[in-house]
């Protein structure tokens, strides 16, 4: 397992120090079994976490292969824009999908960021992040039916949270303090979004004021993966 780590480690840092670029060939099984003095099924085991990890791609009967890695969306972690008009404004092709809205339990930690009583009723929007056709984000909108007395009726039609703000006559945003935390993906998550168990997603937990009132309009989860991205903090 050590040497399987070491020899992953190199491919990585090769790959970042441009000796390797996008779509470049590795590399066969023998000639790095040969160069690092390991069993071919070493190496094997080393493309198959390589591949899971998002770093190469496999042609059958033609080897291994360098992926592009190319799309990393600079994404700035803080701002009153929304994250649509952030892809657009940068030229992506993007789209934003409801893909649930429903009635959560009581949770102490997000009621009172809401500001919600104990007996209030809070719903969850999720909306997958799509850009150039791949899911890479999913933001959950909990919000309390005291200040949208709507949710229920139409949290299924929202793809974005910032316009039916808007059209409730809140304009003005502002988030609030901000939690950044990293995890491995759930198996729920890694098939939402499409990526392996292997590749780490950056979670920030915030939420968003109405800066007119002071109004509390959501607590916040947002779960990116790391290899779509450069965060700006």
């Amino acid at each position: 397992m050590a040497e399987e780590m070491e020899i992953i480690d190199k491919i990585i840092s090769d790959i970042h120090s441009g000796r390797y670029e996008a779509n470049d060939k590795l590399p066969s099984e023998n000639e790095l079994a040969d160069y690092f003095n390991v069993p071919r099924m070493t190496i094997r085991k080393v493309y198959e976490r390589l591949q899971e990890m998002g770093y190469i791609y496999s042609r059958q009967g033609k080897g291994s292969y360098v992926k592009d890695r190319q799309m990393q969306i600079p994404l700035v972690l803080s701002g009153d824009e929304s994250f649509s008009r952030k892809m657009i404004r940068l030229g992506h092709h993007f789209r934003s999908k409801n893909i649930f809205c429903e009635e959560i339990g009581y949770n102490k930690a997000i009621f009172h960021s809401l500001g919600a009583e104990e007996t209030d009723r809070v719903f969850k929007i999720g909306r997958l992040r799509i850009v150039n056709n791949r899911p890479i984000a999913l933001h959950i909108s909990y919000v309390a039916k005291s200040v949208f007395d709507d949710i229920d009726l139409y949290g299924k039609e929202i793809t974005s949270m910032f316009d039916y703000y808007q059209k409730k006559g809140f304009t003005e945003f502002e988030s609030k303090s901000s939690v950044l935390k990293v995890l491995f993906p759930t198996k729920f998550l890694w098939e939402i979004l499409e990526c392996t168990s292997l590749i780490p997603l950056l979670v920030l937990e915030t939420g968003c004021i109405d800066k007119k009132t002071g109004t509390v309009l959501e607590h916040t989860e947002i779960f990116y993966r790391s290899d779509c991205f450069n965060f700006v903090i």
